[in-house]
C-alpha cells in the first residue's frame, strides 16, 4: 500500500508514510533534531517488547545437535506478538517461576520413524495460547527449519516464551533492520572522512535524493546547519505489525521523557524546599 500521511502541525515534528507493507514501512520524519530521530530507531531495535522463547526443557534429543543449539535456535523463532501488551513481564509477575499472566508455554514432540530425512518445522510447535505462535509467511508456510532426524531420532522438549525487550536480548527484538538516513547530498559533509577515493562512488545518491534539492558546489558551507529530514525503512521479523512497531517505540519514548521530567520537577521541588526558611527564601 502507497500513500502519505501527516501527523501534527508544521511547529511539530511530521511523519510522512511513503510505502506501508505486510513487514515494512518507509516513512519520512521532519521538523526534529538528529537525536530525536537517532533515538526512534534505537527504541524500535531494542525498547519494543515482544514474546520469544526463553526456557527450554529437553525430556528427549536423539538428534545429532547440542541441547544448547537447539535452545539457541528456539529462542530465535519470531512469534506473534499483537497481544504482547497483555502479558507481564516475568519480574513484575507474583508467581514463582512462570504461569499464564507472564508467559506462553510450546512443546515439541517429533519422532522420524521412516528411512530418510525428517524435518522439523517451527509450526509444529504447540502452543498454550492460539494468539502467540510461530510466524509463518502464509497458509502454507512450514515456517522455519529447526533440525533434522534420521530414522530412530527423536526430539521431545517443553518450551516457556516470556515477554522481553531487545535490551536484554536479541531474540526480543521485533525489527529484522531499520534502514537510517539523513542529508543524501551530503550538505553537511559528514561523509567527507568515510570515504577511501572517491566520496561519489563509494556513496552513491539514494531515492532519497529526490526528496531534496541539491547542493549548491559554489555555495558557502554553514557550519551552524542541522539535520532536519530523516529517511526510515523499518523491516519487521512479522511478530509486529510494521506500524505498530513505530506506535510503540513512540510511546516507550514518550514514557521515559515523561518519567525523566517527573524526576527533574522532584528534584527542582526538593531544592526549593531546602532553600526556604519559614517560608522566605534563602539571600
Amino acid at each position: 500500500m502507497n500513500g502519505s500521511a501527516h501527523v501534527g502541525d508544521p511547529n511539530n515534528p511530521q511523519i510522512r508514510i511513503r510505502s506501508l507493507e505486510k513487514d515494512s514501512v518507509d516513512f519520512v520524519l521532519s521538523n526534529t533534531q538528529l537525536s530525536v530521530a537517532n533515538s526512534l530507531r534505537r527504541t524500535m531495535i531494542a525498547e519494543v517488547p515482544t514474546m520469544a522463547i526463553d526456557l527450554v526443557q529437553f525430556i528427549e534429543n536423539t538428534s545429532v545437535l547440542a541441547d544448547e543449539f537447539i535452545a539457541h535456535r528456539l529462542g530465535l523463532v519470531p512469534l506473534i506478538s499483537h497481544n504482547v501488551d497483555e502479558f507481564k513481564y516475568t519480574r513484575d509477575c507474583t508467581c514463582a517461576e512462570y504461569c499464564k499472566e507472564c508467559s506462553v508455554e510450546f512443546t515439541l514432540h517429533v519422532k522420524c520413524t521412516e528411512p530418510g530425512t525428517r524435518v522439523v518445522y517451527s509450526t509444529e510447535l504447540i502452543s498454550s495460547n492460539k494468539d502467540v505462535v510461530p510466524v509463518a509467511e502464509g497458509e502454507d508456510s512450514r515456517g522455519i527449519i529447526l533440525l533434522k532426524l534420521r530414522k530412530g531420532q527423536e526430539i521431545n522438549v517443553h518450551c516457556v516464551a516470556k515477554k522481553g525487550v531487545a535490551k536484554e536480548h536479541a531474540k526480543w527484538s521485533p525489527c529484522a533492520a531499520v534502514g537510517f538516513e539523513y542529508d543524501p547530498h551530503n550538505k553537511l559533509r559528514h561523509l567527507d572522512y568515510w570515504y577511501e577515493k572517491d566520496i561519489k562512488d563509494e556513496w552513491p545518491p539514494t531515492k532519497n535524493a529526490d526528496e531534496e534539492p541539491e547542493d549548491d558546489p559554489g555555495a558557502p558551507f554553514d557550519y551552524k546547519a542541522e539535520p532536519t529530514i530523516f529517511y526510515f525503512t523499518v523491516e519487521t521479523v512479522g511478530s509486529l505489525d510494521p506500524q505498530a512497531v513505530v506506535i510503540k517505540a513512540t510511546r516507550v519514548l514518550q514514557e521515559k521523557l515523561g518519567a525523566l521530567q517527573l524526576a527533574l520537577d522532584e528534584d527542582q521541588n526538593r531544592d526549593s524546599n531546602a532553600n526556604m526558611d519559614e517560608g522566605e527564601p534563602w539571600v
